[in-house]
C-alpha cells in the first residue's frame, strides 16, 4: 500500500487516480464529501465513469456531519449528483462494522464506487449474520403493516421508529438500502406490494436521492404501488442554521419520532 498526499487539489486527485487505475492499480481517494462531488463532477464523469475505472471515492462527512461549517460543507445532494453518472456505484453504510464488511468487496469490484461515511462513533446496528453485498439491501426487521426504506444513519432512526410504533401495536420493518445505485429492485418488488405504507428516509435532499430512486423504480415497474410511498428528507433549500448534525436533522424533521408519525399518518392510524 502506498499513500500520496496531494493537498487541496481534488480535481487533480481524480485525474491522478484515473491514470493509476488505467495502469492496473485500485486507487482509494479520501476527502470531504462535498469536495468529491460538487467540485469534481466533470472529472468524475469524464475521467472515471466514462472509462468505468475501479476508483474508490471515500467521502468523509456525508449529509449534515459538518453542520458547524455551514452549507458549503454539507453533502446533502451527493446521491443526486452521482446517480446521474453511468457506471457509478453509490454506497452508504449504516455503521463502522458494515464498512468493514464492504472493504474486501472493493478489491475486485470493477466499477467506480462512492462511499458516503458518517461522522464516526454512530451506534452499531448492523448484524454480521445478515451479510453484506453491494447492490443487495438488508431487511433489518421483517415488516407486516409498513416498511421503512433507509440508508446510512437513517437506518438507526428507522429501527428506533419501529420500536416506537411497536409500543402502539403497529408492526413495521426496516429495509436498509445501503446501495443507492444500483438499486435493489428485487427486494422492492418482493416487499412493496405486500405493504400498506412505505416511508423512505434519507439524510439528503428530497429530490434525486434514495426516495426518488424508489419512486422511479415503482413508476417503471409497479406504478399501482407508488401512492403508498412517502419520503422524508431535507427540504429544497440550503441550510439556514449552524449547529450539530442532530440539531439540523431535528429541524428538517429527520428523526425517529417524525418517521413514526409519518408512518402512522400513511397507515391511517
Amino acid at each position: 500500500t502506498r499513500f500520496f498526499m496531494e493537498g487541496v487539489a481534488e480535481q487533480h486527485i481524480i485525474g491522478m487516480a484515473a491514470g493509476m487505475a488505467m495502469e492496473g492499480f485500485i486507487p482509494f481517494v479520501n476527502t470531504i464529501a462535498t469536495f468529491l462531488t460538487r467540485r469534481c463532477f466533470e472529472q468524475l464523469a469524464v475521467d472515471l465513469c466514462l472509462h468505468d475505472l475501479p476508483v474508490r471515492l471515500i467521502a468523509n462527512g456525508g449529509g449534515a456531519v459538518y453542520a458547524p461549517l455551514g452549507p458549503t460543507h454539507l453533502a446533502v445532494e451527493d446521491f443526486a449528483i452521482l446517480r446521474a453518472l453511468p457506471n457509478m456505484t453509490i454506497v452508504a453504510p449504516c455503521d463502522s462494522e458494515e464498512m468493514k464488511r464492504l472493504m474486501p468487496q472493493l478489491c475486485d469490484y470493477p466499477h467506480p464506487v462512492y462511499i458516503r461515511l458518517a461522522k464516526g462513533g454512530d451506534e452499531v446496528v448492523s448484524n454480521p449474520y445478515k451479510g453484506f453485498q453491494i447492490g443487495k439491501s438488508i431487511v433489518m426487521v421483517e415488516p407486516k403493516d409498513g416498511l421503512f426504506v433507509t440508508t446510512g444513519i437513517t437506518t438507526q432512526l428507522g429501527l428506533a421508529a419501529v420500536d416506537l410504533l411497536a409500543a402502539e401495536g403497529i408492526n413495521c420493518g426496516v429495509m436498509h438500502m445501503h446501495t443507492i445505485k444500483p438499486l435493489d429492485g428485487d427486494a422492492l418488488s418482493k416487499y412493496l406490494p405486500a405493504m400498506d405504507a412505505v416511508v423512505v428516509a434519507e439524510e439528503h435532499i428530497r429530490s434525486g436521492g434514495l426516495g426518488t430512486a424508489v419512486l422511479e423504480f415503482c413508476s417503471d415497474t409497479m406504478p399501482a404501488h407508488c401512492a403508498k410511498i412517502e419520503r422524508i428528507g431535507i427540504p429544497d433549500r440550503f441550510a439556514e442554521q449552524y449547529g450539530s448534525q442532530n440539531s439540523l436533522l431535528e429541524g428538517w424533521g429527520i428523526t425517529a419520532n417524525a418517521m413514526a408519525h409519518k408512518m402512522k399518518v400513511k397507515l391511517g392510524k
